[in-house]
């Protein structure tokens, strides 16, 4: 199958858990696994990778997951880019902002990482 899945969060815990819980495509569907510790280096490796899928937190140093967002739904090269953005942020506002700017999901911490397989497997229309 292959296809890369970026993690971007400035929390080192949450890009293990999630690396962690994402193990499982890299090793049954070759799908290659990159992070990315605040917004304006996540969005160096989105424009560079061109990853198939995103899990983007929002509260970041240098520049928010709203911001990358808005960035990278602004540039048609990178229109087949699929983000979830993945936050602490819980209010409706919030996910409301979120998906205007073009998120496919918004997903709230602390996540359920079955969850998190089950969405990226469908983003990425794997079949279990």
């Amino acid at each position: 199958m292959g296809g890369k899945i970026l993690v971007v969060d400035d929390e080192v815990h949450i890009r293990m858990l999630l690396e962690q819980t994402l193990e499982e495509l890299e090793d049954d569907y070759d799908i290659e696994l990159l992070t990315a510790e605040n917004g304006e280096e996540g969005l160096d490796v989105i424009r560079e990778e061109k990853p198939d899928l995103v899990f983007l937190d929002i509260m970041m140093p240098y520049m928010n997951g709203y911001e990358v967002c808005q960035e990278v739904r602004e540039d048609s090269n990178l229109q087949d880019v699929k983000i979830i953005l993945l936050t602490a942020k819980g209010q409706e506002v919030d996910r409301k902002h979120g998906l205007e700017l073009g998120a496919e999901r918004y997903m709230t911490k602390p996540f359920d990482p079955d969850e998190i397989l089950e969405v990226a497997k469908t983003i990425l229309q794997i079949k279990s």
